[in-house]
């Protein structure tokens, strides 16, 4: 294991990572970026991405260049590149990531940016073609397919797009759909720019029984989901962009995820377990794009930040054998509380050292002590807690006089 201990280890340089990356060196957080292989995530397959703000018709790799290049303008940003293995946590509000080929490292936050890879079908022949015919991205294999008849899978955004793509290619492009005729999931732009391409061809209520061929895909079988009825056609290559499949199957079972597979995050991208976070595509998010994955970059670094000074001050007080430390939890938006702030601080002030916890921007030890009141406080003697009081009852002045304590 690395001697090293980092503030924060980023898993995955996707835009969300490489986002979060960036606030991290703002933040002068001790920070390590591991990415398994080519930074900015899937994005970098496509050639013109049209509605990052401030950004027109960038391609995604050129896009995804220019987030790594401010990421490399922090000194305290490190970027590796290695294949994580897994997460576990450790003592002390830490997490240990481990690595493939180079070892172990420690860090006191962790944001998961392991992100999704395309859905395969299971379709006859699609693995066996994997490579040789069969793909995933038009951007890098349009080329080969000049030419050639191919057909494209799925009714989306990205298949669209990609058939779109590929007429600049290939001599035919045909669009297995399952819906019927006319409808497609895709945005209206695309829909129209589609259907008035005359090298594409719309296969309604259709879909692919098999994918045939000897050393590279000759042939395609196609079924119509309404009458079973199946007919070949000649096609050397099958795109398909029918979902994505999260990339979380590495991670420990503690963490939640939904039936997907996809990582359950709140609204601070914070998952069930504490100190970790995930951001991007393999969270559970309605909207995958680039701009709601920079968002949610963004949205875990600073509650990170916020996390590390709660457990900075937990290890604090927990350390401090020979005092006394109170940490009085209130909520800014009830008056009643805010007033009463003062008045509590100056009663417990000369025996405790009196530590002032938001609820609503620091909560892991409100939640830890499973504390149902907004306004409360956590009373420590020696690194060990006493009492908990609601400061709500009526009761609770007399119960934090000398007398009690």
């Amino acid at each position: 294991m690395s001697d090293e201990e980092y503030d924060l280890i980023i898993v995955g340089g996707g835009p969300g990572g490489m986002t979060a990356a960036i606030y991290a060196g703002r933040a002068e957080l001790k920070t390590l970026l591991i990415e398994k292989g080519s930074f900015g995530g899937q994005i970098t397959d496509s050639l013109d991405v049209e509605n990052f703000p401030g950004s027109p018709h960038l391609s995604g790799q050129a896009l995804m260049d220019r987030f790594k290049e401010h990421v490399t303008q922090s000194d305290s940003v490190s970027l590796l590149t290695t294949r994580v293995s897994g997460i576990e946590a450790a003592a002390n509000h830490r997490q240990i990531v481990h690595t493939r080929r180079r070892g172990d490292y420690t860090a006191r936050a962790v944001i998961l940016d392991v992100g999704a890879k395309p859905r395969q079908l299971g379709i006859p022949g699609e693995a066996e073609f994997s490579g040789n015919g069969v793909s995933y991205c038009a951007t890098c294999d349009a080329e080969f397919f000049r030419n050639q008849h191919v057909f494209v899978l799925g009714a989306g955004n990205q298949a669209i797009e990609n058939a779109i793509l590929l007429t600049k290619c290939a001599s035919k492009v045909s669009v297995a759909v399952m819906h019927d005729e006319g409808i497609l999931d895709c945005n209206e732009v695309d829909r129209r720019e589609a259907m008035a391409n005359n090298k594409i061809e719309f296969i309604w209520n259709s879909t692919l029984a098999s994918i045939n061929g000897e050393d590279s895909v000759t042939s395609v079988t196609v079924r119509n989901i309404l009458t079973g009825q199946e007919h070949d056609v000649d096609a050397t290559g099958v795109f398909s962009f029918v979902g994505m499949v999260p990339q979380t199957d590495f991670l420990p079972d503690t963490l939640g995820k939904d039936v997907h597979g996809y990582i359950k995050v709140n609204r601070n991208q914070a998952t069930n377990v504490a100190g970790v976070y995930a951001v991007g595509d393999c969270t559970d998010t309605p909207l995958r794009q680039v701009v709601t994955a920079s968002g949610n970059g963004a949205v875990a670094e600073v509650n990170v930040e916020r996390y590390l000074k709660e457990t900075a001050q937990l290890e604090k007080i927990m350390a401090d054998t020979s005092g006394n430390e109170a940490v009085m939890f209130y909520s800014p938006y009830d008056d009643e509380s805010v007033k009463r702030l003062e008045h509590i601080e100056a009663l417990l002030t000369p025996r405790y050292k009196v530590n002032l916890d938001d609820i609503t921007s620091q909560s892991l030890l409100y939640h830890q002590l499973n504390i149902g009141s907004n306004f409360a406080v956590a009373l420590y003697q020696q690194g060990h807690l006493k009492q908990v009081v609601d400061l709500t009852q009526d009761s609770a002045e007399s119960k934090l006089s000398p007398v009690h304590q």
